[in-house]
């Protein structure tokens, strides 16, 4: 059934907004949630956190007067948050408990798609360069951009389809222009935002080195090469190859001090080397990004703010709320960087996670060589981001 045929319920049903449960969730409440989506959909990704009850009951179930079974399956937890896909499976089961028990229930507002649009954006405090640097968060997935502002000037890097005019705007909201959009590599989970800021005036910059990969579209937008600078105000955004998820991964290091790693480098992970080669080319990928993370990148200050490209529940803030570390930091924690290069290979290619939801169609459209509207776009990027390595292992834990 489709969610848009549901009938309305015959109770009024209040809803919640996606931003009101984050608060909710950010600040420490108990939280419930009955999740209607199928069980696979669930299982795939759903919303979590230390305080979050979540339990999953098919809205089918509750079509033709649900029975006791059913019913005994909802949690206890008010108010009840009941959360489908979009809002409208949820709304006609909170109806149905509404009627059915004398419970505070309230359905998720756009669901599981109102959710995935949450972007918030955090400074992070221990840039130490000129001008400010700022943190987006979508919880959703789990990615990470960064909006670096200077003087009246702003550069985005790794910017996401779905948020293109958000960067226009927040560059407005600190008095100055977007100049460049940069893109860390061909990325596997969501749909690069750099063509369609391209397209609105700001300069779109992809890695020199993911070329080769099939961009259709690299006679239109600079290319950067290992070592070329960028000028931002008074801030230099410095392009540092460095290889291993993917061929043509990489960093920028902004104002000397904060280094986004794409996915090369998380706070509490190293890349997955098999995107781009499949499991038959992870062995040499995994043995690049050794070198890359040894020669290239811990070669930098220990102070030096390391920001990847996505986070994960293993994954801890920092006291400023952005998940960003510095390296000397990351170097006594994380065990893989200080393993040899045998074990790190053994290491990161062990219980290796599932690969990205779509992510052929994700890398193809990024690439310029398949066609996605806005709503395809949203749709294909939907879910987990899945471009880390085990953390666990990684880690000692």
């Amino acid at each position: 059934m489709n969610e848009d045929d549901f009938p309305t319920p015959e109770v009024d049903v209040e809803s919640i907004a996606p931003a009101t449960l984050k608060q909710r969730i950010d600040a420490g409440e108990q939280v419930t949630i009955l999740d209607t989506r199928v069980a696979s959909e669930h299982e795939e990704w759903a919303i979590d956190g230390p305080t979050v009850e979540s339990v999953n009951v098919p809205y089918y179930e509750f079509l033709d007067d649900p029975d006791e079974e059913t019913l005994d399956q909802v949690p206890e937890g008010e108010p009840l948050i009941v959360v489908c896909a979009k809002g409208g499976a949820s709304e006609y089961v909170a109806g149905v408990l509404a009627q059915e028990r004398d419970v505070d229930v309230v359905n998720l507002e756009n669901g599981m798609n109102g959710w995935a649009n949450i972007y918030e954006r955090v400074e992070i405090e221990a840039y130490d360069g000129p001008g400010r640097a700022f943190q987006y968060q979508r919880p959703s997935s789990g990615c990470l951009g960064y909006l670096v502002v200077s003087g009246d000037e702003a550069a985005v890097i790794d910017p996401l389809r779905n948020f293109a005019d958000r960067y226009l705007d927040d560059a407005e909201e600190f008095d100055a222009t977007l100049q460049y959009a940069f893109d860390t590599h061909i990325h596997a989970d969501h749909i690069s935002g750099v063509r369609t800021l391209d397209d609105r005036g700001v300069e779109g910059v992809i890695p020199d080195a993911s070329v080769d990969r099939g961009v259709t579209y690299a006679d239109v937008v600079e290319t950067a090469a290992d070592g070329d600078t960028y000028e931002v105000g008074e801030a230099t955004v410095e392009t540092v190859y460095t290889p291993g998820h993917t061929s043509g991964m990489t960093s920028y290091l902004v104002g000397e001090s904060l280094l986004t790693t794409g996915d090369g480098l998380f706070v509490e992970s190293v890349a997955r080397p098999d995107l781009e080669e499949g499991d038959e080319g992870a062995p040499d990928a995994a043995r690049e990004l050794y070198e890359t993370l040894q020669e290239r990148v811990l070669t930098l200050p220990d102070d030096t703010v390391v920001a990847g490209a996505h986070f994960s529940d293993a994954a801890e803030p920092a006291a400023d709320g952005s998940y960003t570390a510095p390296i000397g930091d990351l170097v006594d924690e994380m065990d893989a960087l200080t393993m040899d290069e045998a074990d790190f290979v053994d290491v990161v290619l062990a219980d290796m996670p599932p690969r990205p939801a779509n992510y052929v169609d994700i890398i193809e459209t990024n690439l310029g060589q398949q066609v996605a509207d806005d709503e395809e776009a949203f749709e294909l990027e939907l879910g987990p981001n899945n471009c880390a390595a085990s953390q666990d292992a990684l880690t000692g834990d």
